[in-house]
């Protein structure tokens, strides 16, 4: 099978996406037009001349407006499209369609840890936490001491990860900040993939580890112990204390077993990083099937990135499933807008080096795509960041968009495993919730493939189509979730991902 040079998203787009690069004088002889200039693959070229001040169109979507007059045949990029924050109707509910949920006897199901609270892990893990930035040595120091021969004695315990963070004092409290980095930290603490938690803190620190645990709702959960530096001994006494601990706390998790659960007891965190003008096309869209099959099938998908909706927002409220979750979601659009203001962040038009270098000319282009993760059943609920997670179906998690920041986030809400589109070749792994890495496109999985779990350029190959590629995601998040190990997790990424939101003063 031939495939055309160009693609059409839209009979109503007045931009073609560029299938491989195209060279300068090339002739397209379907459209009657010649290419004017050198275009990299999954750019975009003019369909017809664009006047100046007129609407960009991909999807039918207006995604900016012409910086000059664009003729046939052009590229369109950066260097000729210019931002419209068009406000757009946000039509609450108007498109929210009923869901086709399957019997329980019918759902999915995968290999699972059932823990006493009814939380279900997709690993099992020893985790430990810092509870300020001075303790984080000692935790990545009893961390280390338990590698594979220290463990082999504990065949059902995928490890002992240290969740180090940089924070937790020189901070305003009570702040939003000390409030987010608490409630992540408890999130982690309180995690399904997690047989036994150990936090350590120094002892002179603003987030003090027992008004932590007590704020939280920690102290009366048996897997949870803490110790403090201060009060232990200093450092090296500390380590050792923290071994001692850990080493009480294995058999009991080496005791876990996996068991059959239905896949509604997964909670996927959506991500995407290094988009480029493939991922809206195949790995975007290809992931949001795979999320309405997961929902049907009674299970949860997160959508975060909060800078990545901004201006396809509307497309959320559409399907909000009332208003209040409508106009939730749009507050925390005003928030980031505030939060952003006289900034060059994303949120206000720019997008990465390795965006637009992907083919990406501001963050309204990369939104379009970047909001398909979500699928299309309706919007249950809008969740602060790394707030828990209770509502199953399509959820919204505000986070920023910057990768680890927002899968910490995502975790610390309860995600047990994470899925994350990449054009470019994200190289990023989670603890203790896995990551299956999705390539938007062939060339670049081939190139990759060490760290690329599933190729969805098979769509752009006309090999799959998005729904027939969203059925192979969902068969692969059941196996992930089963214990099959990730790309990432035979590279042994994790140990340095998590990374919670700082919002506040340093001082």
């Amino acid at each position: 099978m031939t495939l055309s040079p160009l693609i059409r998203l839209h009979p109503e787009d007045n931009v073609l996406i560029a299938r491989d690069g195209l060279a300068l004088g090339q002739a397209i002889p379907d459209l009657d037009l010649r290419v004017r200039a050198q275009v990299p693959a999954g750019h975009k070229i003019a369909a017809r001349r664009i006047a100046r001040g007129e609407a960009v169109r991909k999807y039918d979507v207006v995604i900016g407006v012409a910086g000059r007059d664009i003729e046939p045949g052009e590229h369109v990029h950066t260097h000729n499209v210019d931002l419209a924050d068009i406000h757009r109707d946000p039509g609450f509910c108007q498109d929210v369609a009923p869901v086709d949920y399957l019997p329980e006897a019918e759902q999915a199901s995968f290999m699972g840890y059932l823990r006493p609270d009814g939380g279900v892990g997709t690993r099992n893990f020893i985790g430990i936490l810092s509870s300020v930035n001075c303790s984080a040595t000692v935790i990545r120091n009893i961390a280390a001491h338990f590698d594979a021969q220290a463990l082999a004695a504990y065949p059902n315990v995928d490890g002992v990860a240290a969740f180090a963070q940089t924070s937790g004092c020189g901070m305003s409290s009570p702040s939003e900040h000390f409030d987010v980095l608490r409630r992540t930290l408890a999130g982690y603490a309180r995690h399904p993939n997690l047989a036994g938690v150990l936090i350590v803190g120094l002892g002179c620190e603003r987030n003090q580890v027992d008004a932590l645990v007590e704020s939280q709702g920690l102290a009366q959960d048996p897997r949870v112990r803490t110790l403090v530096m201060q009060d232990t001994g200093g450092t090296r006494a500390t380590i050792a204390a923290g071994i001692a601990a850990v080493r009480e706390m294995l058999p009991a998790a080496n005791a876990c077993r996996r068991v059959p659960v239905s896949a509604r007891h997964l909670k996927i965190g959506l991500e995407c990083g290094g988009s480029d003008g493939f991922s809206g096309i195949t790995a975007n869209p290809a992931l949001g099937a795979a999320m309405d099959i997961l929902v049907r099938h009674g299970g949860t998908a997160i959508l975060s990135e909060t800078p990545e909706i901004h201006g396809v927002e509307y497309l959320l409220t559409r399907r909000a499933v009332s208003r209040a979750v409508g106009e939730k979601l749009l507050a925390r659009l005003a928030w980031w807008e505030r939060y952003t203001a006289g900034q060059n962040a994303q949120f206000n038009g720019k997008v990465g080096h390795g965006n637009q270098q992907g083919g990406l000319a501001n963050i309204f282009e990369k939104s379009l795509g970047s909001a398909m993760k979500g699928g299309s059943t309706p919007l249950q609920a809008v969740y602060e960041y790394a707030e828990p997670i209770t509502q199953a179906g399509l959820v919204f998690m505000d986070s920023p968009g910057y990768d680890p920041v927002a899968v910490t986030g995502q975790i610390a809400s309860g995600a047990n495993l994470i899925c994350f589109t990449t054009g470019r070749g994200s190289m990023f792994g989670s603890k203790p919730a896995p990551t299956l890495k999705l390539a938007s496109n062939t060339p670049m999985y081939r190139r990759l493939e060490e760290d690329m779990d599933i190729n969805c350029g098979r769509v752009l190959d006309g090999e799959l189509t998005v729904a027939q590629m969203g059925q192979v995601i969902f068969e692969e998040i059941l196996q992930a979730a089963s214990g099959r190990a990730t790309k990432s997790e035979r590279l042994g990424l994790g140990d340095h991902e998590f990374v919670p939101w700082h919002l506040g003063v340093v001082s």
